[in-house]
């Protein structure tokens, strides 16, 4: 078996577990790829994630959904200084997931 699902018994894959660290560092990655902001190898990456891992598309699926809604709510595009606010406490959080 390989370390990539030790200490995932019955689970089949170290991605079922939405606590893992490589989980909280694709969910920043999953909100830049619906935003368009990643470059073609990182999205490859990400989307090659999404494929293999339950909880990642569930939150891919739900950022999506949120972002269309906001977008059909708000006519007006956020500032770069709000969204650069919002990415850096995206940051924080997937930090103290993953350190938590």
């Amino acid at each position: 078996m390989s370390t990539h699902t030790e200490g995932h018994e019955g689970h089949g894959h170290v991605h079922d577990d939405p606590s893992n660290a490589d989980c909280a560092d694709f969910l920043e990655r999953i909100v830049r790829l619906i935003d368009n902001e990643l470059e073609a190898g990182d999205c490859a990456v990400v989307r090659a994630h999404i494929d293999s891992c339950s909880p990642c598309l569930e939150r891919y699926d739900l950022q999506r959904t949120v972002k269309a809604v906001v977008a059909r709510s708000c006519g007006e595009t956020a500032p770069e200084e709000l969204r650069a606010k919002v990415r850096i406490q995206i940051q924080q959080i997937q930090v103290q997931i993953s350190e938590g």
